[in-house]
């Protein structure tokens, strides 16, 4: 599934083949269309069509402006007939309406699709299936600043309070005697709806002094020309911006870096995601999503400037509050930039960490290595009591180890941490989400 190989092309190519007599009648007919999120449209969706039409038709792939702003059409020649793919990038929310009405083949999303969406298009797809729902990248969503501003973190509870306006000089915060500015992205967005939530909350409402944008990269421009400045958007758009690190109650401050975000501990982590009608939108559209979760377009989402799923061992740097007993249990071993995430308040693997599990299979190919070199370390959010949270981190590491051993690799090295080391405030609904997770460790080469 993640090779990119020869076979994997024939298949695109055969199931095409087909589709292009469709398209003939019609040569200004796009081929499908992607709808929503500006963070996934305006630079990596262009990137993975790109990717995905060169590789299927050895052709050249042009790209112009469909006449409206922050939409683009891609398209090639496959075999005498013209492929094209229409990006429109107006908001997430603008992409659910889309699928939902026909008009996109394809919902790009920098949000998961919320409890009524899955409702009203459940006589057509179950989008909370694995069918239908793709994370085709990790994203952390930067708080930036003006470069010369002294500030180097902020906890979530103060940021509410700066985007709020109950905080309105950089002063009250360790910075300069300086009006604070607010830059947000406008009410459309994926992006805002990820603040709104991780972020604001119920304690807080945006001030109706903060200017809105529908780009990423024109926020991030603006708040980098403004001494007094501080806005959010998407990692790949911190362009001329500093980042500031992000702690969440007690949890150390983290910046998002290719670890923090890859294996979501980053405060301000976000999937990003492609949704579908399950795998009735056709031949092309599936065997793009499948793409997107090959190697090669996993590659094409670290160029892009968001983190790749693809996993890399790092070595950890330990913050100063982790347990002696933590350090001796990994002293041995670097880190994959994965961790196995479940449905919520439950040991089920989610649609992501199913996507993993081959991920991590792919690694110990690619790598030569057996898998008794893996160690599987489960944790909980906090419980009413340490053995029961014992209990739990001890399951879902179990519920891991047969995943992977289901699927042919017998992982047989795994333990629980209990509720210890929280990379989120306990109780809180992203905190507990993230706090409950399997880190995967690979022992260090002899």
């Amino acid at each position: 599934m993640f090779s990119g190989s020869s076979s994997f092309i024939r298949r695109i190519q055969a199931g095409v083949a087909a589709l292009t007599l469709c398209y003939a009648a019609a040569p200004q007919a796009n081929t499908f269309e992607i709808h929503g999120s500006n963070t996934v449209g305006a630079t990596l969706a262009p990137m993975l069509i790109e990717g995905f039409l060169g590789q299927l038709t050895g052709n050249p792939v042009s790209q112009r402006n469909a006449g409206k702003v922050n939409e683009q059409v891609l398209s090639a020649s496959h075999q005498g007939q013209p492929l094209r793919v229409l990006v429109a990038a107006h908001g997430s929310s603008t992409g659910f309406k889309a699928l939902a009405s026909g008009e996109a083949d394809i919902w790009a999303s920098s949000r998961p699709v919320k409890a009524g969406e899955i409702s009203a298009m459940a006589s057509v797809a179950d989008l909370a299936d694995l069918t239908s729902e793709h994370v085709i990248a990790i994203d952390g969503l930067a708080i930036l600043v003006h470069p010369s501003n002294p500030v180097n973190q902020l906890s979530i509870d103060t940021l509410g309070r700066i985007f709020s306006g109950a905080i309105s000089n950089w002063s009250e915060v360790g910075g300069p005697d300086r009006r604070i500015s607010l830059y947000a992205r406008d009410n459309q967005s994926g992006t805002w709806d990820t603040f709104k939530s991780l972020v604001l909350g119920k304690a807080y409402t945006l001030a109706t002094t903060a200017l809105r944008y529908e780009s990423n990269d024109q926020l991030s421009d603006d708040v980098s020309r403004d001494p007094g400045g501080i806005g959010f958007a998407g990692l790949a758009s911190v362009r001329s911006s500093k980042l500031l690190a992000v702690s969440d109650s007690n949890a150390p401050a983290l910046k998002p870096t290719q670890l923090t975000v890859a294996s979501e501990d980053y405060a301000l982590s976000r999937r990003l995601f492609l949704y579908t009608r399950g795998n009735s939108g056709g031949e092309l559209v599936n065997r793009f999503i499948e793409y997107t979760q090959s190697s090669a377009g996993q590659a094409i989402v670290a160029r892009s400037g968001f983190i790749s799923q693809t996993p890399v061992a790092v070595a950890a740097d330990h913050d100063p509050s982790v347990p002696e007993s933590f350090h001796r249990l990994t002293s041995n071993y670097l880190r994959l930039s994965v961790n196995f995430r479940f449905a919520e308040g439950r040991t089920r693997l989610d649609n992501k960490a199913h996507r993993d599990l081959a991920r991590v299979q792919e690694y110990l190919r690619q790598e030569g290595r057996p898998a008794s070199d893996l160690l599987l370390i489960g944790f909980a959010d906090r419980q009413s009591n340490e053995l029961r949270a014992q209990m739990i981190s001890e399951l879902r590491a179990l519920s891991v180890s047969k995943a992977l051993r289901e699927a042919g690799t017998d992982a047989t090295a795994y333990t629980g941490y209990g509720q210890y080391m929280p990379v989120g405030s306990a109780g809180g609904e992203n905190g507990a989400r993230r706090n409950g997770r399997v880190e995967v460790w690979i022992r260090r080469d002899s």
